[in-house]
């Protein structure tokens, strides 16, 4: 598989996920959503293992890769489906776009990657600010609308933490066994925490409702994380978490056009500025090293 074309496919999934995580709730509940997702994308991932002749592996390896991955994958979806109901569906990525400043730590703490150049920590720090301009745009008052907030923000630590400890295993799976060894352990955790947390009632179901669960669970989980697995078995976790700075950007192109949400001009202004931070991280140690070559 082409790894632009991967990293291109996830940049297109996560974009469309956060409006679809809130259409999926509607109706039947947060946890319902998010339990039926996993539910559909686990048994789904089994089907494309047998197609394609892939193996579940469970050496020591593998057993323990599966772990945190569900661990990750539980912890941050819990998170952003409860968060999904207090604030804009748009915000959920402008604040995953913090991810790469999140990551850069992390890999460079636990494996030692050189992503911490002054010419990285400065697009960081532009991507930063851009994310903190459409924030305090968007910024809300209500308590539950800020722990939403919160939630979403410790959605992205744990995914971020998860992927760097997987990058620092580099264990030989497959992508899609990843993916399928982790949903066959989250699954058990979510059908509990709803069995457990929820009270079980269900309104009026949209086919809306419907034909996002049922997208969540095979584009938006088994799709997007094996082309995410994937992509992070062949790029720098550093590189990789560069996803979640463009997929802001879209991500409220959508939540305008299917949601109804309002962009203000700020909103516009942090988008731009976040476009420049990803040319900074990306391309800022490059640049810098030719206008040193030039001047010599």
């Amino acid at each position: 598989m082409s790894v632009p074309a991967a990293f291109l496919g996830v940049v297109i999934i996560w974009s469309t996920t956060p409006v679809a995580i809130q259409w999926s709730s509607e109706g039947w509940g947060f946890l319902f959503g998010v339990t039926g997702r996993m539910a559909i994308g686990a048994l789904f991932c089994l089907i494309m293992l047998k197609v394609f002749g892939d193996e579940l592996r469970w050496h020591k390896s593998a057993r323990r890769t599966y772990f945190i991955a569900a661990a990750g994958i539980y912890g941050a979806m819990l998170s952003v489906y409860w968060g999904a109901q207090y604030i804009p569906s748009g915000l959920i990525s402008v604040l995953f776009g913090l991810s790469p400043i999140v990551t850069a730590f992390m890999a460079s703490a636990w494996l030692q990657e050189h992503s911490l150049s002054v010419a990285k920590i400065a697009g960081a720090l532009l991507g930063l600010v851009g994310v903190s301009v459409i924030f305090l745009s968007d910024s809300l008052h209500t308590d539950l609308q800020w722990q939403g907030i919160a939630a979403v923000l410790t959605a992205v630590v744990l995914q971020c933490a998860s992927g760097v400890w997987i990058k620092r295993i580099s264990t030989d799976v497959s992508g899609l066994a990843l993916t399928t060894g982790a949903l066959l352990l989250v699954v058990p955790m979510f059908v509990l925490t709803w069995i457990v947390f929820s009270d079980h009632s269900i309104h009026h179901v949209t086919l809306r409702a419907s034909a996002s669960l049922v997208y969540l669970g095979i584009i938006g989980s088994v799709l997007g994380f094996t082309l995410y697995f994937y992509v992070l078995k062949h790029v720098q976790a550093s590189k990789v978490a560069l996803i979640t700075l463009m997929t802001p950007v879209s991500a409220l192109f959508i939540g305008q056009g299917f949601n109804g949400e309002h962009i203000s001009t700020h909103v516009w202004y942090g988008t731009v500025v976040i476009l420049a931070a990803l040319l900074v991280h990306q391309w800022g140690d490059r640049l810098w090293a030719f206008g040193v070559r030039r001047a010599e």
